[in-house]
């Protein structure tokens, strides 16, 4: 009797939305892989609701699928690891990226473990973004944009390792979105009309303005003109962001933008209008590296870069700074308007490992 060779097995990480479904539906249907659906519980202070609604929304698409469904509780891990930074960031006056860590800490960290540890050799999510698969031990995995452009989330994955991406799959990343739709009704997945999600990274839909003023506490100052004049008061510098125009409550028709926040003074410096020189910078400074292939490029570099996500790609020139490198200089052949402290800037240069069109992911860091 001839034996059956076993399959490799991937835990999907399922949150209820189409994207991942649609993940999970192509593996299934591949059949190159033993396939685990996999719902990851990390938050539910402020909507149970919604976290039980989108938890048995993956199952029903497990349940479709016919493959075996699981539960992690990772709520003390997220807690510990991306809500607590977090709330260190806002409270020093930066605006953090709490996707990027929730990435490489709990979906790329956690449960990676987690599945390699229960017999997983992968595992995969619904991420819009496209891996080489060079799996061996010998060749680097190369992380590279999206085929659907306007949907690529390359930007928030720019702080994976070698060692997380050689367990990842990235199955729709080869799509786009109205493909992804259309396929989930052509496997008749229950979430093949569900909305995409818009919220925090597994926090779900809480207004975030509310949400940073139920954690963090008021600290009023001034409002400022860059010409110098108080035109009002601020709750708190943490609740701001650099190039911020809604939420300043100055009263008048004139709009103004957040330009600085003066932390020595506790003011808020202002800009009538989004055109004023001082919302843009040709020159960074960037902490935090990682290099997704492992080791550092050869400087200078010229490359491009994106310092939000969906922003078009820059022309830039990068050079290394501080004690063994520690840091970066990137200098942008543009002016950038509102280069945010704590936020990501991410690298990129003309893809080689794939033939279609897309840049591939070289590394980021966090603006200083």
């Amino acid at each position: 009797m001839k034996s059956q060779v076993k399959k490799p097995k991937v835990f999907v990480a399922m949150s209820g939305g189409v994207d991942s479904s649609v993940a999970a539906a192509l593996l299934k249907k591949g059949g190159e892989f033993s396939v685990v659906g996999c719902y990851m519980k990390c938050w539910s202070a402020w909507d149970q609701c919604s976290v039980e609604r989108d938890a048995e929304d993956a199952r029903a698409v497990a349940e479709k699928l016919d493959i075996p469904f699981y539960i992690f509780d990772f709520e003390k891990e997220y807690r510990e690891r991306v809500f607590n930074y977090m709330v260190r960031e806002y409270a020093a006056g930066r605006t953090p990226n709490p996707d990027v860590l929730c990435n490489s800490e709990i979906k790329f960290g956690i449960f990676l473990e987690k599945a390699l540890a229960l017999g997983a050799d992968f595992v995969a999510t619904g991420h819009y973004v496209r891996a080489s698969e060079s799996f061996s031990e010998q060749n680097a995995v190369s992380l590279c944009q999206a085929v659907d452009q306007n949907k690529d989330q390359s930007y928030f994955l720019w702080r994976l390792t070698q060692k997380q991406l050689k367990h990842v799959l990235f199955p729709i990343g080869d799509y786009l979105k109205p493909e992804v739709r259309e396929m989930a009704r052509e496997f008749g997945l229950p979430t093949a009309d569900k909305k995409d999600s818009q919220g925090l990274c597994f926090v779900g839909k809480v207004p975030f303005d509310e949400f940073l003023r139920d954690i963090l506490p008021k600290n009023p100052g001034p409002i400022m003109t860059t010409s110098g004049k108080v035109i009002g008061d601020h709750d708190g510098l943490s609740f701001y962001t650099l190039g911020q125009r809604h939420g300043i409550k100055i009263g008048g028709g004139t709009p103004y933008y957040v330009a600085s926040k003066e932390f020595q003074t506790n003011t808020l410096v202002v800009a009538e209008g989004n055109k004023d020189e001082i919302l843009f910078k040709k020159e960074i400074e960037v902490s935090d590296i990682n290099w997704i292939g492992g080791a550092q490029p050869k400087f200078p570099l010229k490359c491009k870069a994106r310092i939000r996500y969906r922003q078009p790609l820059q022309k830039c020139a990068v050079f290394p700074l501080g004690h063994r490198m520690s840091k970066l200089r990137v200098v942008f052949d543009e002016p950038q308007k509102a280069a945010t402290p704590g936020q990501s800037a991410v690298f990129y240069v003309p893809a080689k490992a794939l033939v279609k069109e897309g840049g591939e992911l070289l590394g980021g860091g966090v603006m200083v």
